[in-house]
């Protein structure tokens, strides 16, 4: 926390106001003896109970405006006359001055995931096109390391920590989280390969558990000023833009058939190896340097061959 944000945060405080259920009796107890001063002022010909009544009414009407209900997982934030009196956490019925401005923060836990929310348009009878109430969420459009575009989205878990740095420190704290998490999963999107062909190297398919951390700890740091906690953040959507798609998807198959192919002829290789050794080591036929090729040649044919081997017989020799 740098200086700057240390001398502008608002340090929270918790405060135990008093409790709702006597003051309200005491209030509907003004209402009832204002009551009284109405009716003694009638028959006593008092004009002063009157004033009296009046001020008994308005004390309690205004006192009335004091009651609050702090619901569990729930905060209610006291500011009077814009000076910051406190906050009350703890579930209850109070009663606070009336004069204050009671401003409730959530607790809970919420989450969301990323994207551009679109509004999907739809035409009437008449052909007019009118909005639905309906939102749909894209997963947002990005380069990673080397250029390709790529849709990405993750499901960002988050609660209010600090109620007075969610309130005075940034305009409004829900849009704050949004916005700092579409850009934070934008800027880790933008330093990672989408696949890695190397398997010691870092990328967004094949290092989800480091990237998730990564993203966690980058939005924590980006809403520490908010008095928020990211308790988990995860990517929820990866893939390719349509635009590269097919694409992407021959290249990934045609290296999938590389690497089936080197394993089909490393086996191959080790096989033949084997085959020539025993063929030595149990003297069941003599061979020279050219028989070994022929041999070698027709089975790396049948071993690494797409289609079943063709027996042909040889009649004479190889000479």
């Amino acid at each position: 926390m740098n200086e700057e944000h240390a001398r502008l945060q608002v340090p929270e405080h918790l405060v135990r106001p008093t409790a709702g259920a006597p003051m309200l009796a005491v209030l509907l107890g003004g209402f009832a003896a204002a009551i009284g001063s109405f009716i003694y002022a009638g028959t006593a010909k008092e004009p002063l109970m009157v004033l009296v009544g009046i001020v008994l009414i308005l004390a309690s009407f205004i006192g009335l405006f004091g009651l609050m209900v702090v619901n569990p997982n729930d905060s209610k934030v006291l500011v009077l006359f814009g000076t910051y009196q406190g906050v009350v956490k703890e579930p209850g019925f109070y009663w606070v001055n009336p004069f204050n401005a009671k401003k409730r923060v959530s607790l809970r836990v919420r989450n969301f995931e990323t994207g551009v929310e679109e509004t999907p348009e739809v035409k009437d009878a008449t052909g007019k096109t009118v909005q639905t109430a309906t939102k749909r969420r894209h997963p947002a459009k990005v380069n990673d390391r080397d250029g390709n575009p790529i849709e990405i989205a993750a499901i960002v878990v988050w609660k209010v920590v600090d109620t007075s740095a969610a309130l005075f420190q940034v305009d409004d704290y829900n849009d704050f989280v949004h916005l700092q998490s579409e850009s934070a999963l934008r800027n880790l999107a933008t330093r990672y390969h989408y696949d890695s062909e190397d398997d010691e190297g870092h990328s967004l398919r094949g290092n989800t558990v480091k990237v998730a951390e990564e993203l966690q700890r980058e939005l924590q740091e980006r809403l520490r000023i908010a008095g928020v906690e990211v308790l988990e953040a995860r990517i929820s959507h990866l893939a390719y833009a349509p635009e590269i798609a097919s694409a992407m998807l021959q290249r990934q198959q045609a290296s999938a058939v590389v690497a089936a192919r080197q394993k089909i002829v490393e086996g191959a290789v080790g096989m033949v190896e084997m085959a020539l050794h025993h063929l030595a080591a149990n003297k069941i036929v003599e061979l020279d340097s050219e028989r070994k090729a022929v041999m070698v040649s027709n089975l790396l044919v049948v071993l690494c061959g797409h289609s079943g081997a063709q027996p042909v017989i040889n009649a004479g020799t190889l000479y």
